[in-house]
């Protein structure tokens, strides 16, 4: 009797603890909440003899724990495409027509084996994808640069609002090159929502003809959010994370758009992002130029322009005393929106953070 799929509902305590023991052979260690509860559904593969011999997930449109046992008879590569092959179509059910895959180096050839494409390699993971739309789709809907323009440059930001700070970081990229791209990175689980975001750097750059402002898409997301399931340390789940988005950035985005620059700001407050930075430096150059400004400072001069500092003010209702901090795009939209942001606080969106 061939092998056959089962749902495996991980609410169940001793479901959940023979698929932790299966993965854990298979050198699979991590079931951390922010890893597991992210999971929609999980299969199992089980032999003639009832015992578990493959294993898959879904997070949203990301597959996640693979793994399947091998008999010796190379059956793990007729195991690892009938779990794959099953995922699949649960995600085409589900609506799911662009897949994404974060695993093992290891298993880099069998991924591409079944359709898969790798977006970017490090030495701890990489991260696939396969089906539309894909980064040749996304590339090709972003804005293109000026035939003319010799320099080209890029930022990336979450803009959780838009302030001057942001502002200012444009500025600088727009005066010293000839085009530049603003990403916007495409996460809903901040107070601002991705719509809103987009929108504001948009009205807050709407003057600088030489700046084009694109949502990040699936490829800039928050790199935090990146599955780090099969590596144990979180310092070293931290570095792949980086890494890879670092490389994703390079490889599928600066290459073929001609990016000779990223502009970051100075981190004095973020721990992560500041780790962040460097990992930018060890991997954009020489390729890609990493142009680090200065923070911009309030105007007493100590303290920087800080979207935290906005969000804060926002919950304590001191939106009168926003004016050293926002645009006025940005402003008038807080004024108008009072209500529905201060009410997304009290529901429990967090404000800390980037």
């Amino acid at each position: 009797m061939a092998d056959q799929i089962k749902d495996l509902y991980l609410f169940n305590p001793n479901v959940k603890k023979q698929w932790e023991n299966f993965l854990q052979e298979k050198g699979i260690s991590v079931f951390s909440d922010q890893e597991v509860n992210a999971i929609d559904q999980t299969i199992g593969l089980y032999d003639d003899q009832g015992q578990l011999v493959g294993t898959g997930s879904i997070a949203g449109k990301t597959i996640k724990y693979i793994a399947v046992e091998d008999d010796g008879s190379g059956a793990s590569g007729a195991r690892f495409n009938q779990v794959v092959s099953a995922l699949e179509m649960n995600l085409a059910q589900a609506g799911h027509f662009q897949i994404f895959v974060f695993t093992k180096p290891q298993y880099q050839t069998s991924f591409e084996h079944v359709g898969f494409h790798t977006l970017a390699k490090t030495d701890y993971g990489l991260i696939l994808e396969k089906g539309t739309p894909n980064i040749e789709t996304y590339r090709a809907g972003l804005t293109k640069k000026p035939a003319d323009a010799k320099t080209v440059a890029a930022i990336v930001m979450n803009a959780n609002p838009f302030t001057k700070g942001h502002r200012y970081l444009v500025e600088q990229a727009a005066k010293n090159n000839d085009f530049v791209y603003v990403f916007v990175v495409n996460q809903d689980v901040s107070l601002f929502t991705t719509e809103e975001r987009t929108m504001l750097v948009k009205e807050g750059t709407k003057d600088l003809p030489n700046v084009a402002v694109e949502n990040g898409g699936d490829y800039m997301v928050s790199y935090l959010s990146f599955p780090a399931y099969f590596i144990k340390n979180q310092d070293t789940a931290i570095k792949f994370q980086t890494a890879l988005d670092a490389t994703l950035f390079k490889e599928q985005l600066a290459k073929p758009l001609g990016i000779q620059k990223r502009y970051l700001g100075t981190e004095p407050t973020s721990h992560t992002t500041a780790l962040y930075n460097e990992t930018l430096q060890t991997i954009l150059p020489p390729e890609v130029e990493v142009v680090i400004v200065p923070r911009l400072t309030q105007s007493s001069g100590q303290d920087v322009v800080s979207a935290t500092e906005v969000r804060a003010m926002i919950k304590s209702d001191q939106i009168d005393q926003l004016n050293n901090l926002v645009p006025d795009t940005t402003l008038a939209f807080i004024k108008n929106h009072r209500t529905d942001l201060q009410d997304r606080i009290s529901k429990g969106q967090k404000i800390n953070g980037n």
